[in-house]
């Protein structure tokens, strides 16, 4: 009788260590391997290798090569002498880099103050604010392909605008904005309007929504104007909304084809064409490719190195706002 317990104790002992012992293999097998999260990444990554690393590397090595589809029989190593050229014994890409500065810093700017603007309206509340959101947003969905086809038949000499306000004693008849090279600049500066200013209004009304209304409150209290709130509460706030915005719109206005290709093709007298536009024509119509791919490799470190250091400047993402 004296020796149930001891053996009752053994065998609990025993069990415990035996569940002690199944504990830690049981773990294991619930535990994700850390291989795992790389496996399921890994499509998606060769993916943007073969869409994005191999058409950036491709334009690279056609950077260094003499390659004309019309011409075989002068294909081959060039080395840096497609970029010698382009700095030292081509006027018109200074001329181009210089027009697309122009039209980068007229479009983004004139952008961000009507897109602001515009989002400032549309976030505060009245009757019919969604149908007007609707309205505001809606020229964003529209192609650049499209936009210049309706802005083409509203400069229309015939049947456009510019008849409209010959009969209202305003102009001449038969005057075309797109074949002035003193209105043909400012003409495509408000089709692209009409298509990038919604862009800045999305973003910043997005913006403007998670600003507490305790902040304009405790101003007003406080005795602060519309213009002070304005200056001291919301511009801070919208800070990394307008240096992203204005990043990316400046980035997509530089690359800019569609709208200014259908539009002006460059023209009058090439006073519409920017950098892009210019590698687009100097390798679809003069069959330069490789000529093409060295333009198309300075743009990129003209970009690249534009975007870090307005990056820098600003101090995108910092926390004193």
């Amino acid at each position: 009788m004296g020796r149930g317990p001891p053996v009752e104790n053994g065998e609990a002992v025993m069990a415990e260590a035996a569940t002690e012992r199944t504990r830690p293999r049981r773990r294991r097998r619930g535990r994700t391997p850390r291989s795992l999260p790389y496996v399921l990444l890994a499509p998606a990554g060769l993916l943007m290798l073969g869409f994005i690393a191999y058409p950036m590397f491709s334009v690279l090595y056609y950077s260094l090569q003499d390659y004309n589809v019309t011409k075989p029989w002068r294909n081959g190593f060039a080395g840096l002498e497609n970029f010698r050229e382009i700095f030292t014994d081509d006027p018109f890409f200074w001329e181009t880099l210089a027009f697309s500065a122009k039209w980068v810093f007229v479009e983004v700017s004139l952008q961000l103050v009507f897109g602001l603007a515009l989002a400032l309206i549309i976030n505060q509340t009245f009757i019919g604010r969604a149908a007007a959101r609707a309205l505001v947003f809606s020229p964003w969905a529209v192609s650049g392909v499209l936009t210049s086809t309706i802005w083409i038949l509203l400069y229309n000499p015939s049947t456009g605008l510019s008849r409209y306000l010959a009969d209202a004693g305003i102009g001449e008849y038969g005057t075309s904005v797109l074949a002035d090279t003193g209105t043909v600049f400012w003409g495509a500066v408000i089709a692209e309007l009409w298509r990038g200013v919604p862009f800045f209004a999305i973003l910043i009304l997005a913006d403007l929504q998670s600003v507490s209304k305790d902040l304009y409150e405790a101003a007003s209290v406080d005795g602060a104007s519309r213009v002070r709130q304005f200056f001291h509460i919301t511009l801070p706030h919208l800070r990394d909304a307008i240096v992203l915005s204005t990043l990316l719109r400046a980035v997509w206005e530089f690359n800019n084809v569609d709208l200014l290709y259908t539009l002006t093709n460059g023209g009058p007298a090439g006073q519409t064409t920017t950098l892009p536009l210019y590698v687009a024509q100097t390798g679809i119509h003069g069959n330069e490719f490789g000529y093409a791919a060295a333009l198309t490799t300075v743009a990129f470190v003209i970009l690249l190195f534009c975007s870090i250091l307005y990056l820098r400047l600003s101090k995108f993402g910092g926390d004193d706002k």
